[in-house]
This record gives structure tokens, sequence and C-alpha cells, in this order.
């Protein structure tokens, strides 16, 4: 009988868990679908270059990150080893993308 409360308490823990990490996935979602919008809205209106680019490059991290830790599971245990080969290749691309406006600039 124990082992079938364990066990109901188990299943009941983990439905929790799974909700909870639904709830988040969707407000992500929304919060990128907001992002974007806003994105869009930027450029559709105008606004001046100087301000707009940074903005723009902003946001796009800000998703990319959101992607990440929600939908790409990183915040979760168990993951070390494949975002340690993410964070590299952003870092190798980074690294890249700077050799190349300094080369091109200077």
């Amino acid at each position: 009988m124990a082992n079938h409360t364990e066990t109901s308490q188990q299943v009941e823990f983990e439905r929790k868990q799974h909700k909870e990490e639904m709830k988040q996935q969707v407000i992500s979602f929304i919060f990128m679908i907001i992002f974007t919008l806003i994105a869009f809205g930027m450029v559709i209106l105008d606004i001046g270059s100087v301000f707009l680019g940074p903005t723009l490059i902003l946001l796009a991290i800000v998703q990319v990150l959101f992607q990440f830790y929600y939908f790409m599971h990183m915040k979760n245990k168990g993951h070390n080893m494949v975002a340690l080969m993410i964070y590299g290749g952003i870092s190798v691309g980074v690294l890249t993308i700077i050799t190349f406006v300094a080369l091109i600039w200077w």
C-alpha cells in the first residue's frame, strides 16, 4: 500500500512540474512574440538608425537566451556538456565576427 501512495505522489509531483514548465514556456513564447512585434514596429516606424541597430541586437540576444533556457531546456540539470558546447560555439562565432570587423575597419 505504501508503494502505491509513493507512486501516486510521484505522479502528482511530476504532473505539477510539467504544468509549471509548460506555463514558463508559454510565457516565454509570448515575450518572444512581443519582442518580435516591437522590432517590426521599430523598423516600420523608421526609428533613428543610431537607436535602431543596438535595440534590435539587444532584442535578438534576449530572444536567443529565451530559446536556450526555456525551449532547449538549458535551465535543467544534466545539460552541462551541451551548454558547454553551445557556449563554446557562440564564443568562437563572436570572436570570428570581432576579428573580421577589426580586419575590415582597421
